[in-house]
């Protein structure tokens, strides 16, 4: 299910009876919505902040879908797309997957697509705050280690043995177990295998095996 705190559908048509259609139905499956009438009120409303996912037609006064695509992204607003226009072609639909859209619906459509489409666009998010979240964790942690701790720390993660780490940066293997005991106390891994989740995050374990 989905939670509307951390994931709005934000729907941008000039038709109003598309966009209050498309809030209902995504309302109904508990996901939260944000209308708007144009492209240009969505990016005033958006940062890099921002989650969730954009529904937008491709044919709307001033910025078109695919321009909103490419202002999104040059703004590092990274929000999946879901393009949908009542005037589907071939190329049209190339050039919204060439700027990553998720899909291409065209008008009338029908419900399981439009849920279809928001469902793929919410996986793809979440995968995209996971790493963002990851990132901003191992950041947090390599924070409180000092240069050579770091350099200790990476060759570790890599795979190096403690013979290998020390011949990799001119210092003796003792050296290289006094590194490696401070970083995992500073953070608090009992293991390389917690070591490597508290710089990469949980799942990361299981390829280092």
């Amino acid at each position: 299910m989905a939670d509307p705190a951390a994931f709005t559908v934000y729907i941008v048509d000039d038709d109003a009876a598309i966009r209050d259609a498309l809030s209902l139905l995504l309302s109904l499956r508990n996901y939260g919505t944000a209308t708007f009438a144009s492209a240009e009120a969505l990016l005033a409303a958006l940062d890099a902040s921002s989650a969730g996912c954009v529904i937008a037609d491709i044919r709307m006064p001033g910025m078109t879908g695919i321009e909103l695509q490419q202002a999104l992204r040059s703004r590092g607003i990274a929000l999946p797309v879901v393009i949908i226009t009542a005037h589907g072609d071939v190329a049209t639909a190339r050039a919204a997957f060439r700027a990553d859209a998720v899909d291409f619906l065209e008008k009338p459509f029908d419900d399981p697509a439009v849920l279809a489409a928001v469902e793929a666009a919410r996986e793809r998010e979440r995968v995209r705050l996971d790493a963002g979240q990851r990132e901003q964790r191992r950041r947090r942690n390599l924070g409180v280690l000092t240069e050579r701790e770091r350099e200790v720390l990476e060759l570790l993660v890599q795979g190096l043995h403690n013979r290998d780490v020390a011949e990799r940066l001119g210092i003796s293997p003792r050296t290289v177990e006094i590194h490696k005991a401070r970083v995992m106390g500073k953070l608090g891994a009992r293991n390389l295998v917690e070591l490597i989740r508290a710089v990469e995050g949980p799942g990361t374990e299981e390829s280092a095996a």
